[in-house]
């Protein structure tokens, strides 16, 4: 028995719920996908050509996503206000209501009740395989800030509290402490 085939197996099995148990909702697995992805990504992955390097596809298909999530008033699309030229994306509270329904939840619980021993180990393979995939093909994931070489973290005592400041070093641009466990499409991990 080959151990690495078999667990592909079980892996095409999982995203089967992915890709096939949403259609039951009224979305399709790319739209279901770009909606998980708004409601998880930090500012500087919430446009339509980050959504479309996300989703992998074409910024013509990203766009249709995006129009069909909006028509059902799940995502709003709002001009940045430091370039005009831009739009930024965001979830609406009618969107994350419906996530609620969202069938990965069912993987989420799954996992859920693993020992956190566990869970780490399985988050960890996966990073794993996805970073020699990456590597084999050339191309980048998204992943969290905090993990990304370009965070800059600056530690400072005041008052006998530590406090934490952050900042990306790719967009020059200070992050708030919660947007450290935020999805980026620009995230580059640091090298062995």
């Amino acid at each position: 028995m080959n151990l690495a085939r078999e667990s592909i197996e079980l892996l095409e099995q999982v995203a089967r719920i992915l890709w096939f148990e949403g259609t039951k909702h009224g979305l399709r697995d790319r739209e279901w996908m770009a909606l998980r992805f708004l409601s998880r990504a930090n500012r500087f992955s919430r446009t339509p050509s980050a959504l479309a390097s996300y989703v992998g596809t074409t910024r013509g298909t990203a766009s249709f996503i995006i129009g069909e999530l909006e028509r059902l008033g799940y995502i709003e699309r709002k001009r940045s206000a430091t370039d005009k030229r831009s739009v930024m994306l965001s979830v609406t509270q009618q969107g994350k209501k419906f996530l609620v329904r969202d069938p990965v939840n069912v993987l989420v619980e799954a996992i859920a009740v693993l020992d956190d021993e566990v869970k780490i180990r399985f988050r960890d393979t996966f990073r794993h395989v996805l970073d020699q995939s990456d590597a084999a093909e050339q191309r980048h994931h998204t992943d969290v800030c905090k993990r990304c070489i370009f965070l800059r973290e600056e530690r400072t005592a005041t008052d006998s509290k530590a406090a934490a400041e952050f900042s990306c070093r790719l967009f020059r641009s200070p992050i708030a402490e919660a947007e450290v466990d935020l999805l980026c499409t620009s995230f580059e991990h640091h090298r062995q």
